[in-house]
């Protein structure tokens, strides 16, 4: 890392992105993208910012996720209605879902084979294959 400037790889992260590099930005992208992949959730997040003294509201988290989605920074992982995670991981893969616990798991897309997709509608294309495979406690 640049220890003369801390954030300049966020930094370059963010502008290759095409994303204007804010103030807050800068703090959540340190915050997501420093530690290796990981999932996370928006309250998670606005813990972890409300933990290292960063003042951000739930909405501009969101907001933020979201911005950081479309510009294919993060990958959004829906395990139900009303509830996602943000991988940082984009590459593709597949995701194990703990019901009960809420923990996501990655697996890998060589792990994952399927015999055969449905022709899309007329003039959609198949962007991504997203599978979740469900555990819970075996007692």
């Amino acid at each position: 890392m640049d220890h003369q400037r801390p954030y300049a790889t966020i930094l370059a992260r963010l502008k290759e992105a095409g994303l204007r590099p804010t103030r807050q930005r800068l703090s959540l992208a340190k915050l997501l993208f420093e530690g290796g992949d990981r999932h996370v959730s928006a309250e998670d997040l606005h813990a972890a910012a409300v933990a290292q003294r960063i003042s951000v509201s739930l909405a501009t988290i969101y907001n933020t996720l979201h911005q950081f989605t479309a510009a294919g920074l993060l990958r959004e992982v829906v395990v139900e209605p009303g509830r996602s995670y943000f991988d940082t991981n984009t590459r593709p893969h597949h995701h194990f879902f703990v019901e009960g616990s809420g923990r996501l798991m990655d697996i890998p897309a060589d792990d994952v084979a399927l015999a055969h997709l449905p022709a899309p509608p007329a003039g959609m294309k198949v962007a991504r294959v997203d599978v979740i495979v469900r555990l819970a406690n075996d007692n």
